[in-house]
């Protein structure tokens, strides 16, 4: 199979709006757990300590709890049909994408600097689709406009032709 044809499938099972995660976001994921014929949906909440192949197909994060003392860690495919939302609740100001360094530190040295986000327009997933739409829209009104601009120039090159014609007679 050649890469395109790969690609296309991959991109086929991408979801159209993902939230931005980046490492240092506190997230709450829910996901949609089956229990015999039944499914029931389960939030996890903690920190993301690392993105992998944020554009692919394959696209995934891990977030990272404390509970009762003992350290949970949890890794996502954000683009699954199983993770029905992924909220961003806080973000942080980090330097690194991988934050493992978490793993060993424990109470007051664990915690993040937090930072300043709209909360609301970070996780409103609505508006990624709308500039496609725009742009779509842009790209139409581009074509209608050469369209135009073909059919108006030839005839402007016929009346050209017929002045000099004129002038002759």
């Amino acid at each position: 199979m050649s890469f395109s044809i790969l690609k296309q499938i991959g991109d086929a099972q991408k979801k159209k709006a993902v939230v931005d995660v980046r490492s240092g976001d506190t997230v709450k994921v829910t996901q949609k757990i089956k229990e015999g014929n039944k499914f029931r949906s389960q939030t996890f909440e903690g920190v993301v300590i690392r993105v992998d192949r944020k554009e692919s197909h394959t696209a995934r994060i891990t977030v990272r709890k404390v509970t009762s003392g003992v350290g949970v860690e949890k890794s996502y495919l954000i683009h699954s049909p199983l993770v029905e939302k992924i909220e961003i609740v806080r973000r942080a100001k980090v330097r690194r994408n991988n934050l493992t360094y978490l793993r060993e530190r424990s109470g007051k040295s664990a915690r993040l600097t937090g930072k300043d986000f709209d909360r609301n327009a970070v996780n409103d997933t609505t508006v990624d689709e709308e500039p496609a739409k725009e742009a779509k829209a842009e790209e139409a009104e581009a074509k209608e406009v050469e369209e135009v601009k073909t059919e108006e120039a030839p005839a402007e090159t016929t009346e050209t032709a017929e002045t000099p014609k004129a002038e002759e007679a």
